[in-house]
């Protein structure tokens, strides 16, 4: 079991990588649908290293075990 920063980091990182697919990986229109700037979407695009080639072409799927 992980703390709770790296817990809240890991849902942090799972939503912005679902919005940005969900928006055809447009950070503006992902920005906005989590209400953050895109400056802000950038950073986090960065610090979690979030890369569009990993994710192309398929859907994300996340254990919902975990909640």
């Amino acid at each position: 079991m992980g703390s709770l920063k790296e817990k809240i980091n890991e849902i942090e990182r799972e939503e912005i990588i679902t919005a940005l697919m969900e928006c055809e990986w447009v950070m503006a229109r992902a920005a906005r649908k989590l209400g953050i700037t895109e400056r802000m979407i950038g950073y986090k695009i960065k610090k979690y290293g979030i890369r569009k080639e990993a994710y192309r072409g398929e859907m994300v799927r996340f254990d919902s075990s975990r909640w």
